[in-house]
C-alpha cells in the first residue's frame, strides 16, 4: 500500500510525546508532518495550503510516535528467529526434546542452532556438551544463552571450532573446562564465544541468508510499531547487508538504523585505535536519513546470569569476574572516539563496570574539553546510587531494557547476587529522578522485541510472560506517558535525532503508529493484547494489519474553505 504525497489523518487520539494533552489530527506532507493539532485546525491548514489531500478517518484510534528501539541487534534478531526457540523451555528435558525434534524434522541440516535458554533451566546452571550429545551427537549444535553472552555446544561443535584442552582463553572470555582433565565442557563465555563460535558460523552464512535475516527483522519490527532501531554490534558483514538493502530500496530502508561499530578488546593499543578509526571513517561515509554509523560499542563486562558481569562485591558463590576492558586500554579508546565526535556506548551491567565506564567518560572530558557528547551506558542492571548521580551529572544517557526485568527471567539473576543488591535491580526511576535521560529498548534478540509488552513491564514491573508471578520491585515502575516517552522521544535523543524523530510535531519526520487500543483509556494490562493497526515511516505506510479498516476519500482545500 502506498500513501499519496499529502494526507490528513483525523479523528484520532494522538500522543505526541512532546507536550500535554492529546492531538486529534495530523497532516503528512511528503515525509514530514506539516501540522499536528485539532481536527478543525487541520482542515483550516489544508484549506490554507490550497492543495488537495487524502483524508484518512482513524475512527478515534490511538496514535503515537513510532518506537525507537534504543538498543537492538538487527542481524542477530532476524537470525535468531530461524533458530530453535528455548526461552520458555523450563527444564533440561524440554531443551533436549526441542533439539531432538529439530534434528528429526531436518535430518539433512548440517548443524542445529538454538537460542534463548536460561541458566535456571539447566541442572546446577552448568550446561555440558554431554547433555546435548545425549540427544544430538551426529552434527554440531550451537545454543545461544538468553543473554547472548554465552553459547552452549556439543562435542561436534567444539571440534568444528577447533577447541580442545590446549586452546587458550581469549582476553575477556572463558572456555569452561573440566577441572581434572582440562577439556572443554561445552560452554563458552563472552569473547570466547565472539572469537570462536561467531566467526565459525559467520563463515558458513551466505550474503543471501544475511539479507533474509535483515528482512525478517524489518518485517517483525514494522508489524510491532518500531520505526527506528539503534544497532549495538555493527560489523562488516552486518553493514554490507544493510548497504545492500539501502541500495535495493533506492536509498531508503523499511525503517531507520543508527548503528554503533563494535570494537573488540585487545591489549594492543594500535589495534584498538585502528577500530576507532574505522568507525570514524564509516561515520562520514555512511550518513543518510535511513542508515547512519553514529558511534562505537564497547562491552566492558558480561552478564549477571553467567557471573561474568564485573561486580564490586563477589557473587553468592564467592566468585567474581574481571573487566573485559581494563581502564588502561578502555580510556584511550573512549578518548579517541570522543575526539572524533563519535558516540560511545559502553555495555556495563555490573556496578564495578559502570564505575569504570564513568571514569572513562570523565577521562575523555578532561582530554578533549567540554561539549554535548551524548555518550551512553547500556543495561546498568546493578548500579550504585553514587554512579547514578555521576551519570546524570556527566550527561550520560542511561540505556536500559525493561524486558530484562521481567520476573520470569529473574530467578537465576537474583540467585547469583543473593544479597541486598537484588533490592536495587534495574532502578529506572532513580536515573530520571537524578535528572538523567533514560532511553528504553529491547536488546533483541536477548529478549522479545515487541515494544508494547516491553512497555507493560516498564509500567508495572510485572511479567509479560507469566502473569502469576509477583512484580519485580514495583517501586521502580514508570508512568505510562513517561515510559512511552523514554521509548520514543528519549530514544531519539540518545542517537542525536531528537529534532526529527521520537515526537509528533510540525516539521518532524512522519514516523508514527496506530494502535487498535488506547492504553491510557484501557489501562496498562491492555499493552499485552494491543496490536499495531498501521505503521507509517517517512509518510509511507510500511505495515497495515489485515483487520485495520480506515475510511478515506479525497477532499479539496477549496471545498473546506467554502
Amino acid at each position: 500500500m502506498t500513501t499519496p504525497e499529502r494526507t490528513l489523518y483525523r479523528n484520532a487520539r494522538i500522543f505526541t510525546a512532546g507536550g500535554p494533552g492529546l492531538a486529534e489530527a495530523m497532516i503528512v506532507d511528503g515525509d514530514r508532518l506539516a501540522y499536528v493539532g485539532s481536527d478543525a485546525g487541520a482542515r483550516d491548514a489544508v484549506a490554507a495550503g490550497g492543495t488537495a489531500a487524502t483524508e484518512v478517518d482513524l475512527g478515534g484510534a490511538f496514535v503515537m510516535p513510532g518506537f525507537v528501539d534504543a538498543h537492538t541487534h538487527l542481524m542477530m534478531m532476524g537470525e535468531t528467529m530461524q533458530k530453535v526457540a528455548l526461552r520458555d523451555a523450563g527444564s533440561l528435558d524440554e531443551i533436549q526434546l526441542r533439539i531432538k525434534e529439530a534434528a528429526a524434522q531436518d535430518p539433512g541440516a548440517a548443524r542445529i542452532l538454538g537460542s534463548g535458554w536460561l541458566f535456571s533451566a539447566v541442572p546446577g546452571g552448568a550446561p555440558t556438551a554431554e547433555m546435548i550429545d545425549a540427544v544430538v551427537s551426529d552434527r554440531p549444535v550451537y545454543l545461544d544463552a538468553n543473554d547472548l553472552h554465552s553459547v552452549w555446544v556439543n562435542k561436534a561443535a567444539l571440534a568444528e571450532m577447533g577447541i580442545d584442552s590446549s586452546t587458550a582463553d581469549p582476553l575477556g572470555g572463558r572456555i569452561e573446562r573440566d577441572p581434572q582433565t582440562g577439556e572443554a565442557t561445552g560452554l563458552l563465555h563472552e569473547t570466547a564465544m565472539h572469537q570462536y563460535a561467531w566467526p565459525t558460523l559467520a563463515s558458513l552464512t551466505s550474503d543471501a541468508q544475511r539479507d533474509a535475516h535483515l528482512a525478517t527483522s524489518f518485517e517483525h519490527y514494522l508489524s510491532t510499531g518500531v520505526t527506528s532501531g539503534i544497532d549495538m554490534a555493527l560489523g562488516e558483514d552486518d553493514l554490507a547487508a544493510m548497504l545492500r538493502a539501502l541500495d535495493a530500496g533506492d536509498g531508503t530502508l523499511p525503517l531507520r538504523i543508527n548503528a554503533h561499530w563494535l570494537v573488540a578488546p585487545s591489549e594492543n593499543h594500535d589495534k584498538n585505535l585502528a577500530q576507532v578509526a574505522r568507525a570514524a571513517q564509516l561515520s562520514k561515509e555512511v550518513n543518510t536519513p535511513w542508515l547512519r554509523v553514529v558511534g562505537i560499542k564497547i562491552v566492558a563486562d558480561g552478564v549477571i546470569d553467567g557471573c561474568t558481569a564485573a561486580m564490586k562485591e563477589p557473587y553468592s558463590d564467592g566468585s567474581n569476574a574481571d573487566l573485559i576492558w581494563a581502564p588502561d586500554y578502555l580510556n584511550p579508546v573512549v578518548a579517541a572516539a570522543d575526539a572524533e565526535g563519535l558516540q560511545v556506548a559502553i555495555h556495563a551491567i555490573g556496578d564495578l563496570a559502570s564505575e569504570v565506564a564513568l571514569d572513562a567518560f570523565e577521562h575523555a572530558n578532561r582530554v578533549n574539553g567540554p561539549r554535548d557528547r551524548r555518550h551512553r551506558i547500556e543495561h546498568l542492571e546493578s548500579v550504585t546510587p553514587e554512579s547514578v548521580a555521576r551519570l546524570a551529572g556527566l550527561g550520560i544517557v542511561a540505556s536500559m531494557q525493561p524486558v530484562h526485568a521481567d520476573p520470569a527471567v529473574q530467578e537465576n539473576w537474583r540467585a547469583m547476587l543473593g544479597d541486598q543488591r537484588i533490592e536495587r535491580a534495574y532502578p529506572w526511576s532513580e536515573f530520571t529522578d537524578a535528572g538523567a535521560v533514560l532511553a528504553l529498548g529491547s536488546d533483541a534478540p536477548t529478549a522479545p522485541h515487541p515494544p508494547l509488552p516491553n512497555m507493560y513491564i516498564a509500567t508495572t514491573r510485572r511479567s509479560a510472560l507469566d502473569g502469576d508471578l509477583p512484580a519485580n520491585l514495583p517501586g521502580y515502575a514508570l508512568e505510562l506517558a513517561d515510559a512511552l516517552g523514554h521509548a520514543t522521544r528519549d530514544a531519539a535523543y540518545s542517537c542525536r535525532r531528537e529534532h526529527e524523530l521520537g515526537r509528533l510535531a510540525e516539521g518532524m519526520l512522519a514516523d508514527f503508529v496506530v494502535l487498535d487500543t488506547d492504553p491510557f483509556d484501557a489501562g496498562t494490562d491492555s499493552l499485552l493484547t494491543a496490536c499495531v493497526a498501521l505503521t507509517v515511516v517517512g509518510g509511507q505506510v510500511r505495515y497495515q494489519s489485515a483487520t485495520a479498516r480506515f475510511g478515506s476519500g479525497h477532499s479539496h482545500a477549496q471545498q473546506w474553505k467554502a
